[in-house]
């Protein structure tokens, strides 16, 4: 019998993003953060910002107040530690036994579901830009919840 709640699940999709990001994340190209598919279309550097954002934003639901945050930074490396601080924040509210301001269910459908959309945008602009990451069976991926940093356990079942 499964008895996980709630935050548990939303942990663990935490974790999720926390894996998938840290592959495709994982030794870019020098120039790929400004890689651009089109006039309009955002970088890999204004996506991972964003998805920074999306954590400050899903904690700070999490904490009860609503406060979007714009960084904007088109710095790579400073983007990517912020992406991992703020998933780690956010996770560390949900591990802790403070109130949540929203349910998880909306946490979820929000900067979760948002989040782990983002992680395909960048794997897709990963191979567009001609430095693909290899596919995986993320069914069989040793994603630990709470496990949150951009250190993952190695790839159990990849394939080209």
């Amino acid at each position: 019998m499964n008895t996980s709640t709630d935050r548990d699940l939303l942990r663990h999709a935490l974790s999720t993003i926390a894996y998938r990001a840290a592959k495709v994340l994982r030794d870019p190209p020098a120039d790929f953060g400004s890689f651009r598919i089109g006039p309009s279309s955002r970088t890999p550097v204004e996506i991972l910002s964003h998805m920074g954002d999306l954590m400050a934003w899903g904690l700070s639901m999490a904490e009860g107040e609503e406060r979007w945050f714009d960084n904007g930074s088109q710095d790579w490396a400073g983007q990517y530690v912020r992406f991992f601080e703020a998933l780690g924040a956010f996770d560390a509210y949900l591990a802790s036994d403070k109130a949540l301001g929203h349910p998880p269910t909306r946490l979820l459908q929000g900067p979760v579901a948002d989040a782990l959309t983002h992680v395909g945008q960048i794997a897709m602009l990963r191979r567009l830009a001609g430095t693909s990451v290899k596919g995986e069976n993320y069914f069989k991926a040793d994603v630990q919840t709470g496990r949150v940093g951009p250190v993952q356990a190695a790839p159990i079942s990849e394939f080209d």
